[in-house]
């Protein structure tokens, strides 16, 4: 393995950006503003022609891509398909960061493929959209070697001001991103929820969207005292017991049905109160409905 020399990297460091859909459109395109001898390929070759335009060099192939630049930055749809596209001969010295969406398991195992071929590994995960993307709005978070971190980062600050290390395992950015999901996909479905009982009431939803912000904003205020008790394994009530909370959500069933509204969601919801009432968490706070969670889903 050929060690880059770890203070290389610069202002001006070429870099090499695989995949070329929005987000990785949008990588290399940040990067070209910043100065970088930029390097780009995609398997449909039409999608650089406008950063080819505005002075990008397109690869005749993923090889001749990674052989172009110490640093290559990867945006797929999968990491099943780096280790399709990436030839290992080429890796040798080398530096790749993985932008895509996976698994901590893949992101494990990619890193130890790419160490195997002579090459380092930073796992990272992009909190932005592609038009945020080299904004003050962007944040990147990565997992893997710090030291690798701390080499290329004059580079990567090109895609966001913010970069946050989560620690040295690779699989630490899958696993915050799952996390994240988790938060995400409930939070949309219950705004999608509330739109469903306002609009079966005759009630505009965007006159309900910045009420529904204000609510988020105070919600995510309780999140580093739950978070405080999860990890100490306390719970104490804070606003309301679990047995209060059970009623507000009955509240919820009740007024969607009113509405005929779909209490699918409502009532899983409920359904974990029942649960941690019937085991005897019904005077605990909140947060403590996480030892439900920890166990693994039961078969319907």
């Amino acid at each position: 393995m050929t060690i880059q020399n770890p203070t290389s990297a610069t202002s001006t460091t070429p870099v090499t950006v695989i995949g070329l859909g929005l987000m990785g459109h949008a990588l290399a395109s940040a990067f070209r503003r910043d100065g970088h001898p930029t390097t780009v390929w995609n398997r449909t070759a039409a999608k650089a022609d406008q950063l080819v335009a505005d002075g990008a060099k397109l690869a005749t192939s993923p090889r001749d891509a990674v052989a172009a630049s110490p640093l290559t930055v990867v945006c797929l749809s999968e990491y099943d398909a780096l280790r399709e596209l990436l030839a290992p001969e080429a890796l040798d010295g080398r530096t790749v960061v993985n932008l895509s969406s996976g698994t901590s398991a893949q992101a494990r195992d990619t890193a130890a493929w790419v160490a195997k071929h002579g090459g380092s590994y930073l796992d990272g995960g992009i909190l932005a959209v592609p038009e945020g993307v080299g904004t003050a709005e962007a944040k990147v978070v990565y997992s893997g070697p710090r030291e690798v971190l701390d080499q290329y980062e004059p580079v990567l600050r090109s895609l966001a001001p913010d970069n946050q290390h989560l620690g040295e395992d690779h699989g630490l950015t899958a696993l915050h991103e799952a996390a994240f999901l988790a938060i995400m996909y409930s939070l949309l479905n219950g705004f999608l929820q509330g739109a469903a009982l306002l609009g079966a009431a005759g009630v505009n939803v965007s006159s309900f969207a910045p009420v529904a912000a204000m609510g988020i904003q105070v919600t995510t205020g309780w999140l580093g005292a739950y978070a405080e008790q999860i990890d100490n394994g306390e719970y104490p009530v804070l606003d309301a017991t679990i047995d209060v909370q059970r009623t507000a959500i009955e509240n919820l069933v009740r007024e969607s049905e009113a509405h005929g509204v779909n209490t699918d969601l409502p009532n899983h919801l409920k359904s974990w109160t029942d649960r941690a009432i019937a085991a005897g968490l019904g005077n605990s706070g909140y947060p403590a409905l996480v030892q439900l969670f920890r166990h693994p889903s039961t078969p319907a």
